[in-house]
Protein backbone atom coordinates (compact mmCIF):
# COMPACT_ATOMS: atom_id res chain seq x y z
CA UNK A 1 0.00 0.00 0.00
CA UNK A 2 1.34 3.42 -0.95
CA UNK A 3 2.06 5.77 1.89
CA UNK A 4 1.48 9.49 2.05
CA UNK A 5 5.20 9.93 1.48
CA UNK A 6 5.04 7.75 -1.67
CA UNK A 7 2.11 9.78 -2.97
CA UNK A 8 3.83 13.12 -2.54
CA UNK A 9 7.13 11.76 -3.89
CA UNK A 10 5.29 10.69 -7.06
CA UNK A 11 3.79 14.17 -7.41
CA UNK A 12 7.17 15.83 -6.91
CA UNK A 13 8.65 13.38 -9.41
CA UNK A 14 6.08 14.46 -11.98
CA UNK A 15 6.99 18.08 -11.32
CA UNK A 16 10.72 17.34 -11.44
CA UNK A 17 10.90 18.00 -15.16
CA UNK A 18 11.32 21.52 -16.59
CA UNK A 19 8.71 20.96 -19.30
CA UNK A 20 6.09 19.66 -16.88
CA UNK A 21 6.80 22.50 -14.49
CA UNK A 22 6.32 24.98 -17.37
CA UNK A 23 3.06 23.25 -18.29
CA UNK A 24 1.82 23.48 -14.71
CA UNK A 25 2.69 27.16 -14.45
CA UNK A 26 0.88 27.89 -17.72
CA UNK A 27 -2.24 26.00 -16.64
CA UNK A 28 -2.18 27.71 -13.23
CA UNK A 29 -2.09 31.07 -15.02
CA UNK A 30 -5.11 30.02 -17.09
CA UNK A 31 -7.24 29.85 -13.95
CA UNK A 32 -9.94 27.37 -12.92
CA UNK A 33 -11.28 26.87 -16.45
CA UNK A 34 -7.89 25.54 -17.51
CA UNK A 35 -6.16 25.60 -20.87
CA UNK A 36 -6.65 23.69 -24.06
CA UNK A 37 -4.02 21.21 -25.19
CA UNK A 38 -3.47 23.41 -28.24
CA UNK A 39 -2.76 26.48 -26.13
CA UNK A 40 -0.39 24.49 -23.93
CA UNK A 41 1.36 23.11 -27.00
CA UNK A 42 1.80 26.61 -28.39
CA UNK A 43 3.26 27.79 -25.07
CA UNK A 44 5.79 24.99 -24.59
CA UNK A 45 6.50 24.42 -28.28
CA UNK A 46 6.44 20.62 -28.26
CA UNK A 47 5.17 18.05 -30.75
CA UNK A 48 1.71 16.76 -29.82
CA UNK A 49 2.96 13.28 -28.93
CA UNK A 50 5.62 14.64 -26.57
CA UNK A 51 3.15 17.03 -24.96
CA UNK A 52 0.69 14.18 -24.52
CA UNK A 53 3.29 12.21 -22.57
CA UNK A 54 3.95 15.12 -20.20
CA UNK A 55 0.25 15.86 -19.70
CA UNK A 56 -0.41 12.20 -18.97
CA UNK A 57 2.25 12.21 -16.22
CA UNK A 58 0.70 15.29 -14.58
CA UNK A 59 -2.81 13.81 -14.77
CA UNK A 60 -1.63 10.45 -13.38
CA UNK A 61 0.05 12.28 -10.49
CA UNK A 62 -3.25 13.99 -9.70
CA UNK A 63 -1.86 17.46 -10.34
CA UNK A 64 -3.92 18.17 -13.45
CA UNK A 65 -7.30 16.95 -14.58
CA UNK A 66 -8.52 16.73 -18.14
CA UNK A 67 -11.88 17.15 -19.76
CA UNK A 68 -13.16 16.80 -23.29
CA UNK A 69 -15.31 19.58 -24.77
CA UNK A 70 -16.40 18.76 -28.29
CA UNK A 71 -13.11 17.76 -29.94
CA UNK A 72 -10.86 19.77 -27.60
CA UNK A 73 -9.03 18.54 -24.51
CA UNK A 74 -8.73 21.00 -21.64
CA UNK A 75 -6.45 20.66 -18.65
CA UNK A 76 -7.11 22.21 -15.26
CA UNK A 77 -5.07 22.35 -12.08
CA UNK A 78 -6.17 20.22 -9.17
CA UNK A 79 -5.77 23.02 -6.66
CA UNK A 80 -6.56 20.82 -3.67
CA UNK A 81 -3.74 18.43 -4.68
CA UNK A 82 -1.25 21.30 -4.92
CA UNK A 83 -2.41 22.63 -1.57
CA UNK A 84 -1.98 19.20 0.03
CA UNK A 85 1.49 18.89 -1.49
CA UNK A 86 2.69 22.27 -0.26
CA UNK A 87 1.08 21.73 3.15
CA UNK A 88 2.93 18.42 3.42
CA UNK A 89 6.23 20.15 2.66
CA UNK A 90 5.63 22.82 5.30
CA UNK A 91 3.75 20.86 7.98
CA UNK A 92 6.77 20.25 10.21
CA UNK A 93 8.59 23.49 9.42
CA UNK A 94 11.11 24.38 12.13
CA UNK A 95 9.91 21.47 14.28
CA UNK A 96 13.45 20.57 15.29
CA UNK A 97 14.76 24.12 15.29
CA UNK A 98 12.51 25.35 18.07
CA UNK A 99 11.39 28.41 16.11
CA UNK A 100 8.58 29.16 13.78
CA UNK A 101 9.14 29.73 10.09
CA UNK A 102 7.55 32.67 8.37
Amino acid sequence: MATKLDHFAAQLGALGNPVRLAILRFVVQAGPSGASAGAIQEEVELPASTLSHHLKRLVEAGILSSRLESTFHYYSVEYSALTELTNFIWEDCCKRGGGCCS
